[in-house]
């Protein structure tokens, strides 16, 4: 466990901590066949590209070995693998996989595999995706399959990433394919459907195993504090307490409520910070509030919401009282091109997670995101959280590291932060 350190001193992490970064398939690989290959974006833009990774994975891989991660969350994209229902893996794009995961291992990065990242095959989506049962038996056919083929490359695995947010963006606030608004039934429909698969595809791989040491599996819950911007609006209080039931408390009941639990051996926690509501409104740069504005309201924020370090510690505490788990850090980070409010971010938050850890807290990793600049969902490539830079403009789209990826190797190669 990681020892309390008085104000300024250096703040060392557990022995074995694991210090990575992370991606996924639609947002870097580029040449996808998924829901999202003709999204246009808000920058009028698509992933058909992205950062060209599926042919630079090894490139990538070098760049993360000069910043120093031991640790890699990084997807397999389920539309590449399976092109029909319950059919055979593509044994070429199976073969690729393999070698990315191969190089991993040889240059000392542990790979965790995410099995799902707001992506699905188009025969999937034509049958309703996850709105449909039988998506369930479909996806727990794919990754039965995947798992017996990567056992041997493979011993840490993620099967939902942010189930909340893929729900929400689908079918509440209409950001995500196919685009649906305010079916609060269909976002209900998608986390029990997700959930009831996760069980399944958790125990599969417990029994699995893996020829690379002890099996770890879970699932990555986002976690944002929504609150009233002020406590004397009960309208704002409200929509705060409906929006924290709906995306956080009946998401973590589907998936590791009371004996549900007992299927994850961890749970992965995404945070970035809080969202908080005036006049009904969320108050973040995505809903059109510029930075100086939200400064006069007393909301600090990144190019996409409210940062509030303080709020990880208690998010710990609280998910680890719930579940018991042991928890990975799948996700944390801002967009910015302002680089030293990105340090301080940083810094700040391995801030809280020292205390919460300290504090009894079970974390057992960090995952910055992202390693590369990429296709950020709906906001296409204008929303820049990569540790490397990725020059769009230029066709061979040129990475270099930026002034934090600097800060994080020193973090990830002394296992410390200092002097917050």
């Amino acid at each position: 466990m990681s020892q309390p350190a008085k104000n300024g001193a250096v703040l060392k992490f557990p022995e074995h901590f694991l210090w990575g970064t992370a991606t996924s398939t639609t947002q870097i690989e580029g040449h996808i066949e998924n829901e999202w290959t003709d999204f246009v974006a808000r920058d009028g833009r698509n992933c058909r590209i992205a950062c060209d990774s599926y042919h630079r994975y090894a490139e990538d891989i070098e760049w993360m070995r000069q910043i120093g991660v031991n640790a890699y969350r990084m997807g397999i994209e389920w539309s590449r693998l399976q092109s029909e229902p319950y059919g055979p893996l593509n044994e070429a794009e199976l073969a690729r996989y393999v070698n990315q995961l191969d190089r991993l291992n040889q240059a000392g990065i542990v790979p965790m595999v995410v099995l799902h990242h707001f992506s699905n095959p188009r025969w999937i989506v034509s049958q309703g995706a996850w709105t449909n049962a039988d998506t369930i038996p479909a996806f727990v056919h794919f990754v039965t399959k995947l798992v017996a083929a990567l056992r041997g490359h493979v011993r840490l695995w993620n099967t939902f990433n942010e189930p909340d947010t893929y729900a929400c963006c689908g079918y509440l606030i209409g950001e995500f394919p196919p685009l649906k608004k305010f079916r609060v039934d269909s976002f209900r429909t998608v986390i029990k459907n997700m959930a009831v698969a996760h069980h399944e595809v958790c125990r599969m791989i417990r029994e699995a195993g893996s020829a690379m040491g002890t099996v770890e599996v879970g699932f990555s819950k986002n976690w944002t504090f929504f609150k009233p911007h002020s406590p004397n609006s009960p309208w704002d209080a409200a929509i705060a307490a409906f929006t924290h039931w709906q995306v956080n408390s009946f998401v973590l009941e589907c998936f590791v409520g009371a004996n549900k639990k007992g299927a994850s051996t961890f749970l992965g926690v995404n945070y970035y910070g809080r969202i908080r509501f005036r006049n009904l409104q969320p108050l973040v740069p995505t809903n059109g509030y510029g930075l100086e504005e939200l400064a006069r309201l007393g909301v600090e924020c990144d190019d996409m919401l409210e940062r509030y370090p303080a709020g990880l510690e208690a998010a710990l505490h609280e998910l680890y009282g719930y579940c018991g788990l042991p928890i990975y850090l799948t996700e944390h980070g801002s967009s910015s091109s302002d680089e030293a409010f990105r340090e301080r971010d940083l810094k700040e938050n391995l801030a809280a997670l020292h205390r919460a850890i300290s504090g009894g807290v079970d974390v057992r990793g960090f995952y910055y995101w992202s390693l590369l600049d990429n296709f950020e969902w709906q906001f296409g490539y204008s929303k820049k959280f990569g540790l490397l830079d990725v020059d769009f403009s230029d066709a061979r789209l040129p990475r270099k590291m930026k002034p934090l990826a600097w800060l994080y190797r020193k973090v990830c190669l002394e296992n410390a932060i200092g002097h917050v």
